[in-house]
This record gives C-alpha cells, sequence and structure tokens, in this order.
C-alpha cells in the first residue's frame, strides 16, 4: 500500500482496559503478515520522564523491539501541551508513514487523540492570563473557575467538569483571549487529518472499577511513593503534580494523607477519570469496539485493518 494510503490505527478505551498490550499483539500480527508498524504514545502523563509506576509505562523491555513514539520526553517540572503534543505526533506519524509503516496511536488522553486524528487548530496563549488563572486556581480551587465558565460557556463548563483545574484555566484563557466558546476539542464534528482507523476497549463498569481499583493498589505495592520521592528533588511542574496517584503519593510524603486514605482517593479519582474517558471516546464515529478481555480481540483487530 502506498504510505499516502496508510491509516493511522488509533486504539482508544479507558484505562485499565488493556490498550498498550493490544497494541504490541497487534503490531506483531502485522509484522508476521510483512507489514511494520510503530507505536506513537497518546498518554499524555507518559511523556514524563521518570513518571513510569503511575502511568503504568512499559519499559523498553517489554516493548518488544517495537518503535516507540513520544515516551520520556519531558522532565516533570516541565508542563505539558497539548498543541506541542499535536505537533510532535503529527511529525512522528508521517515519519512512520513515509518509511512504510503503519502508525499505531495508543492511548487514553481524549485530547491528545482527537489533536492527532481531527484536524483542527488550537489558539494560542498569553502568559499573563495564563499567570493569573493559575493563581486564582491554586487560591481559589476549581470551583470558582468552573461556575466563572458556566456563566460565559456552560457546555464547555459541562463538558470539562469542576476538578479538572487545568482544563477549567485553558478554557477561561482561550474565552478571554479570543471572545469566542471555549473549543473542547470533542470527536466528532471535525474531519480527519489522515486516514484512521480506530480500535475501541471496553468493559463492562463492574469489571472495568475491579481492575482499577487492583491496578492503584499494585501501584503502591509496586513503589509509587518511593518513585514520586526521587522526583520531587528536581521538582514537580503543576501539572505532573496533579496528575492521579502523583497528587495522593505526594500528600502522603508530606503526612497530609495515610497510605490507606491515599489509595482510596487515587481509585476514586481513577474511576471517575475513566468514566469521563468512556464518555469522551464514545463519540468517536466509525470506531469498531471490542470487548477488551475477548480472547479473539487481536484477530478481530486486525480482520478489521484489512492492510
Amino acid at each position: 500500500m502506498p504510505s499516502d494510503q496508510l491509516p493511522i490505527v488509533a486504539i482508544i478505551g479507558a484505562t485499565g482496559t488493556g490498550k498498550s498490550e493490544l497494541s504490541l499483539d497487534l503490531a506483531e500480527t502485522l509484522a508476521r503478515d510483512g507489514v511494520p508498524s510503530e507505536i506513537v504514545n497518546a498518554d499524555a502523563m507518559q511523556l514524563y520522564r521518570g513518571m513510569d509506576i503511575g502511568t503504568a509505562k512499559l519499559d523498553p523491555a517489554e516493548r518488544r523491539s517495537i518503535p516507540h513514539h513520544l515516551l520520556d520526553v519531558l522532565e516533570p517540572s516541565q508542563e505539558a501541551s497539548v498543541a506541542a503534543y499535536q505537533r510532535k505526533a503529527r511529525a512522528a506519524i508521517d515519519g512512520i508513514r513515509a518509511r512504510g509503516a503503519v502508525p499505531i496511536l495508543v492511548g487514553g488522553s481524549g485530547l491528545y487523540v482527537s489533536s492527532v486524528l481531527y484536524d483542527y487548530d488550537f489558539p494560542g496563549t498569553d502568559p499573563a492570563v495564563r499567570e493569573r488563572l493559575e493563581r486564582d486556581l491554586d487560591e481559589q480551587g476549581p470551583g470558582l473557575l468552573h461556575r466563572r465558565l458556566l456563566e460565559v460557556d456552560p457546555d464547555s463548563a459541562r463538558e470539562i467538569g469542576a476538578s479538572n483545574g487545568r482544563r477549567l484555566v485553558r478554557a477561561l484563557e482561550v474565552i478571554e483571549l479570543t471572545g469566542k466558546p471555549f473549543r473542547t476539542g470533542q470527536p466528532g464534528s471535525e474531519s480527519l487529518w489522515r486516514p484512521a482507523v480506530t480500535i475501541g476497549l471496553e468493559l463492562e463498569r463492574a469489571q472495568l472499577t475491579e481492575r482499577l481499583d487492583r491496578r492503584v493498589e499494585r501501584m503502591w505495592s509496586a513503589g509509587l511513593v518511593d518513585e514520586v520521592a526521587a522526583l520531587r528533588t528536581a521538582g514537580f511542574g503543576l501539572t505532573a503534580a496533579r496528575a492521579i496517584g502523583y497528587a495522593q503519593a505526594l500528600a502522603q510524603l508530606d503526612g497530609t494523607a495515610s497510605e490507606a486514605d491515599a489509595i482510596a482517593e487515587a481509585a476514586a479519582l481513577t474511576r471517575r477519570y475513566a468514566r469521563r474517558q468512556v464518555s469522551w471516546f464514545r463519540r468517536y464515529p466509525d470506531t469498531h469496539w471490542l470487548d477488551a478481555l475477548a480472547p479473539d480481540r487481536v484477530g478481530t483487530a486486525a480482520a478489521i485493518l484489512r492492510i
């Protein structure tokens, strides 16, 4: 197939549904058919170097010699930007396609996935406005920003929710700079940037909840608190410090939360985040949804591609 016809294969779904494993299995299946592929990360927190346990990042030995892109490209002290990610991910994908390989985009950060798949641009930023809104967030909490957003852009306020401080700051910044409603990047209304096939993994809520709770417990058992303690020496930026699991581990280290309370809060936030992911990805048109636990999911995914 000519390189300009090779599709992006996007593997999406809530955290804990096995997206990374499917991407590796699918890449190996394609390779056996003579079709090379490379994986592009679309998990915002896996961009951060050293944030491994709390993001369930595959270590190099687990990547089965399959090339991976956009892992470990930022320090935790740096701020992730979806606009910067879009540029880098699209450059990586164009490079993969030029090599005659299939790009497999894998991750659960909805806006990051959408920024690659769909054809739209992001408004600019203003450091002074951003600093003022970040200060309001730190001093008064996300609830105040959410109420402000409800007054000027209720649709975006309902979509973002009352707890996502960073997205609330960005929405209010864009509205102030452009005088227009914030564009949340919801999928479905934009045209595709490149040909794409989207494969979604899903689980019944009870099954997913059980997996997520166990996942959080395993992170603490695997040494998340020690990982956070080591990273804190160099400093966390706002984004990294607020990541689910990392914020709770920091509270435990600071003595403001017990281990049990930290784990319970991280588990509750993970469940809430997964519900938002499901809602976001359900809007993707033409998605092929697979049971995340189906034994034939790899073969089904490969058949869908028909490359």
